[in-house]
């Protein structure tokens, strides 16, 4: 178990290639993309994360890292492509189908793939369907059967081990924090535990895939239901004249509560679609999850009504809108709210956009092919502005002076300036 093979490169295969060269492993890391495989042989990280810089360098110099277009033989297979919902918030697990297909040629007896990415409940049992079809000559697993004695020199092992991680703190937690194991058989869950004992600090549990799957999904469905639940308190508080962060934090005085912050939206690329393979699941049994994912999902045009009327005072309105990621601290605009919010505007043409983004620079493609719009710095954004309008809760914006905002309309959808 030395050779490691990762299939794709993204916010957790890359900090996961790096740290596993860094611990010893003889690691190929594989992308679809030619510019991130060019970027990793390089040693550039094309994502931003503390401290990915000097390992990725470190583990390429050292000959750990190498990364390329298409698998090879490994002891292990690491599957963290994308999982996806469509329009119509079906899940769509193609992106991992394709990588199973991909490394099917490079199987060999006694090998261990291990699907990080989160998955609706059934995909492992899914995988190990399409890898009996794909390579009849090995013996698959699965969760109803046990593999013959004559069997077991041709067998491969399955697990599901759900990445648990936090942008921004993903090297630390990813040797950190706990990890839930779910085997497609015993033997397979056993296999994997041996793997993850060897870099990870957290405890780990051994379980089945199906219990693995939904461990991950109930983890950001119990996030999306709480921000919800904020979120729902700052529409009341809004309705009723109350200020929603005075109230939270009273209600959080007492030992037994603990409200989250309230919002603009939930964003990234986990809790906006989770809680819909949880509803795909179930769809009868989801009521309070489902209806959670609704109220998350209308914030952002609850703020959009409120900056409209702000902006009603103003002739020309210029609107400088702060932060456009999905969560502070970072350069991740994967399913920002504040895109969102922006993206509307300048389709209702609500006035001039200034983005004021100190972690990206260059403005993603879905607001600049639009003319009204222009990323600039926090002096001339608020020094042009009439009506400032806080996003995201970057540490930049949290000094910015008072006296400054006196002269400004503002709406503050984090609580940063109240």
């Amino acid at each position: 178990m030395e050779k490691v093979c990762i299939l794709g490169l993204g916010y957790i295969g890359l900090p996961t290639a790096s740290l596993l060269a860094a611990k010893g492993f003889s690691v190929h890391g594989v992308d679809k993309n030619p510019k991130v495989v060019d970027a990793v042989n390089k040693s550039y990280p094309h994502i931003h994360e503390p401290g990915l810089s000097n390992l990725l360098e470190s583990a390429v110099h050292s000959g750990n890292l190498m990364a390329s277009l298409e698998p090879v033989h490994a002891d292990i297979f690491i599957i963290t492509v994308p999982s996806l919902i469509t329009d119509e918030h079906l899940p769509d697990i193609a992106h991992i189908k394709e990588a199973i297909h991909a490394i099917a040629p490079y199987l060999t007896p006694g090998c261990l793939i291990i699907i990080e990415t989160t998955v609706p409940v059934g995909t492992t049992e899914k995988i190990a369907g399409w890898l009996s079809q794909l390579r009849n000559d090995l013996i698959i697993p699965s969760m109803t059967s046990t593999v013959p004695k004559a069997g077991k020199e041709k067998q491969v092992f399955l697990a599901h081990c759900p990445e648990r991680v936090s942008p921004g703190r993903t090297l630390i937690e990813l040797v950190e924090n706990s990890r839930v194991i779910g085997g497609i058989d015993q033997l397979s869950g056993q296999k994997a535990h041996m793997f993850y004992k060897r870099f990870v600090c957290g405890e780990l549990f051994i379980t089945n895939a199906r219990t693995a799957e939904l461990t991950k999904l109930a983890e950001n469905s119990f996030r999306d239901v709480n921000i919800a639940f904020a979120n729902e308190l700052s529409l009341i508080c809004a309705n009723l004249g109350i200020n929603v962060w005075e109230l939270v934090k009273l209600a959080n005085s007492h030992p037994r509560v603990s409200i989250l912050d309230p919002g603009p939206g939930v964003g990234g690329h986990c809790l906006p679609k989770d809680s819909w393979f949880i509803k795909h699941a179930a769809p009868e049994l989801s009521k309070i999850i489902h209806t959670a994912r609704k109220i998350n999902d209308c914030i952002p045009n609850e703020i959009i009504v409120q900056i409209k009327c702000k902006a009603a005072c103003f002739q020309e309105p210029v609107i400088a809108c702060l932060g456009l990621t999905y969560k502070s601290n970072t350069d991740d605009l994967r399913e920002s709210p504040a895109i969102k919010i922006v993206k509307q505007l300048l389709d209702e043409k609500v006035g001039k956009i200034l983005i004021i983004e100190p972690h990206i620079n260059a403005l993603p493609k879905t607001l600049a092919k639009h003319d009204r719009i222009k990323l600039v710095d926090l002096q001339e954004g608020l020094t042009q502005a009439n009506l400032v309008v806080l996003l995201v809760a970057h540490d930049t914006f949290k000094n910015i002076g008072k006296n400054i905002l006196k002269e400004k309309v503002v709406v503050d959808t984090r609580g940063m300036w109240l």
